[in-house]
């Protein structure tokens, strides 16, 4: 069974249509009689072929915009489109055939495969649920993507446990790809994998990107792994949406003082060039009690009056680059 070529991604660059809108989204919890604001108001267009990182300290609400992009978590308000339909206003059974194009690699491979289950079954299962191939040919097609992703077909019996980590990375990676899905959101998928092994991973999502014609939702708290698999990048803080900019404008010239933070800690491999360290002062404030105005304001250097009154707007300083703050 071969794996169908779609477009490549140079060609599905050149899409004026967004495969993803995500209008106004919007996530609480309630805690306690209150709303813990994890997501509050993302608006993002996300095209064919390209891969939008989505970075920000831990508790930023990273995960959780993903997570409720796809529906595994239930929206407050705000609204989602797949090729131009709201899947918010799905049926659970319009939901189902819908995650045949629409999946998630998971941040801890140690925690998303059942270990009471052999790759076979972990990978066999939503081809079971889909009701796609049976028999022979639903093992053929579970040795195909074991290729794919760079193990050895003869383990497809094996436990989870009796494989590394990255190599059960690649079992859930293998998973994801099983109904040939045209949009993955990859939920932080190399921070519990040793630095070695970070590259292969990160290296396995671009060779199968071009093959495939994917289009990723990259969430991942290392800028520079960030930078190197990412077309652009968006950048959020307690919720709220920071900056946006193609991933070489946002590294070269960040305009976000929060952005300017996050960068001045990525290492530079070159003893010659310094960058200066810019140290946030202070703890991230409750999401459920979230400042007034500029959700940042309380570990910015350059807040004023105003970022405590009223909250910045979302506008376009350059184009395609995009922030939010008083400064512009």
């Amino acid at each position: 069974m071969k794996i169908d070529n779609l477009e490549t991604k140079n060609k599905t660059m050149t899409s004026s249509t967004p495969l993803i809108q995500v209008k106004n989204l919007k996530k609480y919890f309630s805690v306690g009689g209150h709303d813990l604001k994890a997501v509050d108001t993302l608006n993002l267009d996300i095209y064919p072929g390209e891969t939008v990182g989505l970075v920000g300290e831990s508790g930023c609400g990273k995960s959780t915009a993903g997570r409720t992009i796809i529906r595994l978590y239930e929206p407050t308000d705000g609204e989602v489109f797949y090729n131009g339909k709201n899947i918010f206003s799905y049926n659970d059974k319009e939901m189902t055939r819908m995650r045949r194009d629409i999946q998630m690699i998971f941040q801890d491979p140690y925690a998303s495969l059942n270990p009471r289950m052999t790759v076979q079954e972990l990978i066999g299962e939503p081809l079971a649920i889909h009701q796609i191939a049976r028999g022979k040919k639903r093992r053929e097609r579970i040795e195909e993507l074991l290729k794919l992703v760079g193990l050895n077909p003869e383990h497809i019996s094996r436990f989870p446990h009796e494989f590394s980590g990255g190599q059960r990375q690649r079992i859930g990676i293998a998973r994801a790809l099983a109904l040939n899905p045209k949009f993955i959101v990859c939920d932080e998928p190399i921070s519990a994998l040793d630095v070695s092994i970070q590259a292969q991973v990160v290296n396995l999502l671009k060779e199968l990107q071009q093959e495939m014609g994917l289009t990723y939702l990259f969430i991942a708290h290392d800028l520079s792994m960030v930078k190197y698999i990412s077309d652009r990048i968006l950048v959020m803080y307690l919720g709220n949406m920071m900056e946006l900019s193609e991933s070489g404008q946002l590294y070269d010239n960040p305009l976000h003082p929060y952005t300017k933070a996050l960068l001045s800690a990525v290492p530079i491999p070159d003893p010659n060039l310094q960058r200066e360290r810019i140290v946030l002062q202070g703890d991230v404030p409750s999401p459920i009690n979230p400042p007034s105005g500029c959700v940042f304001r309380t570990r910015c250097t350059h807040a004023m009056d105003i970022c405590a009154k009223l909250k910045p707007e979302w506008i376009e300083v350059e184009k395609g680059h995009y922030t939010a703050c008083h400064l512009y």
